[in-house]
């Protein structure tokens, strides 16, 4: 399992993602789920996967090394697509081609073909976008109205964007309810875990502003975890007590 979400306000994007991919309590590593292509100044992208690794991994090798076009002949990489929208279909035809070929061998195997991919970035003189992509190689498009997407265990960190996210927020402020999103998911989902991946795009800059990884004992996550876990219990101490039960006559 993994934790991924990406978070598209108007000063630009933030994408997270966890680590840790495990097969039974007892085989637990750590492998990079956010992976960018980055030419600086020309283009940006950014794809964070979640699902089974072999199939990601081997989505990801295709889109760097690149799929012929039958019609063209031309070798079709993320780094040669002319737009968002072509480099996000190049992705879900990457899906297809590897469910086309293994899918038999994975129902064989009784192994689902499960992946999902958040899909981010700008190509210069075009819009920056982020996309989730499906097993089935369809994908949505993040929009204002709910300027973020998740994918993997997202459930637990899901009510802190709601609450928080919106289109004109901060760049830096999203990008810090992210990480309090990732960690709500960690304290509840032991199949998450650090070390987090960061990205940062301004928008139409068309480079990264931030490319981190944060460490178990990185000390401002530290802090972040800290603080926040403080804030809530301070929060529901703040609140009155339900007017409801014997107790108070009702």
């Amino acid at each position: 399992m993994t934790y991924c979400c990406g978070i598209l306000v108007r000063d630009g994007l933030v994408m997270i993602a966890d680590t840790r991919t495990n097969a039974g309590v007892d085989n637990i590593a750590t492998f990079r789920k956010l992976h960018v292509f980055n030419n600086p100044g020309e283009r940006i992208m950014a794809i964070a996967s979640s699902g089974n690794l072999s199939i990601s991994q081997t989505v990801v090798s295709m889109l760097t090394e690149g799929v012929p076009n039958p019609e063209t002949g031309e070798l079709e990489t993320l780094m040669n697509a002319p737009t968002m929208f072509q480099a996000a279909q190049r992705l879900g035809s990457a899906i297809r081609s590897i469910y086309d070929s293994e899918g038999k061998a994975f129902a064989a195997s009784d192994v689902k073909f499960d992946v999902a991919f958040l899909f981010g970035g700008q190509v210069k003189g075009g819009k920056l976008r982020l996309f989730m992509v499906y097993a089935a190689g369809n994908f949505i498009e993040c929009t204002t109205d709910t300027p973020y997407l998740q994918i993997g265990e997202h459930k637990y960190g899901k009510p802190v964007l709601d609450r928080a996210i919106h289109y004109g927020i901060d760049l830096y402020d999203a990008l810090k309810i992210g990480l309090i999103s990732v960690d709500s998911t960690m304290r509840s989902n032991l199949s998450v875990g650090m070390p987090l991946d960061v990205l940062v795009v301004r928008r139409d800059a068309c480079d990264a502003e931030l490319a981190y990884r944060i460490e178990p004992d990185e000390p401002y996550f530290r802090d972040l975890r800290e603080r926040w876990s403080a804030a809530l219990r301070a929060a529901h101490i703040a609140i009155p007590r339900p007017p409801y039960g014997t107790a108070t006559g009702g």
